[in-house]
């Protein structure tokens, strides 16, 4: 299973940005951004990114190319070929099987449309049938403070999300949320999920706001 979460050490970008930003959408400089990304792509190969909009659009990659698709789940069935999804607190989900792999981008809209079933969907439709979830850092149930308004709107769908903050406001487990999703279908799960908000070695724009990108990378 190839597989890794990038931090945000390691890289060329400065400043608020610092140092290994693969995000090309939060104002740092272009071209840096793009030797980051070819730093990683020298250790994993090729690697195809996404242009997120927090929708459940699942896009199949037969190739890698320079344009970032509009969508928040990708998958492939090429070997070879690396999938990258760009988090600063949402969820980087990874699926894998002997057939296809997929990144997705979880945050609580995609929780609440559906991305990940969408994908699992879009990877059973190519023939994959045992496949593992892997799920990498994010902000925890206890850092992500919400309204009340959206604390009930998600819980309302998801009843395991509910959550407070050490003082007891209104907040979201979205990665509880998600296991709960991933054991409904029968999919095995490897758990690296961390906070980010709470480990400054990681982006996180609840923290900062800010920030640069990190990203869950896989391939067959």
């Amino acid at each position: 299973m190839k597989y890794r979460f990038t931090n945000r050490t390691g890289g060329a970008s400065s400043g608020a940005f610092a140092s290994l930003n693969l995000g090309t959408h939060v104002s740092d400089d272009l071209p840096t951004v793009l030797s980051n990304r070819a730093l990683l792509a020298e250790e994993v190969g090729p690697i195809q990114y996404m242009s997120q909009v927090h929708g459940n659009r699942v896009v199949v990659i037969e190739e890698v190319t320079d344009e970032d698709p509009t969508a928040d789940a990708l998958v492939t069935g090429i070997p070879g070929v690396s999938l990258a999804v760009q988090v600063a607190d949402c969820i980087p989900l990874l699926l894998h099987s002997a057939e296809s792999v997929a990144a997705v981008h979880v945050g609580r809209k995609g929780l609440v449309n559906g991305v990940a079933l969408a994908a699992l969907e879009a990877m059973r439709d190519v023939g994959s049938s045992e496949i593992t979830a892997i799920i990498g850092p994010s902000i925890c149930g206890n850092c992500y403070e919400v309204s009340q308004e959206i604390h009930d709107e998600v819980v309302t769908l998801h009843p395991v999300a509910t959550s407070r903050t050490p003082r007891g406001t209104p907040a979201l487990d979205l990665p509880a949320a998600l296991r709960a999703v991933l054991k409904s279908q029968s999919i095995s799960i490897i758990d690296e999920s961390h906070c980010t908000l709470e480990n400054d070695d990681l982006y996180s724009y609840r923290r900062d706001g800010v920030t640069g990108r990190q990203a869950g990378i896989i391939s067959l």
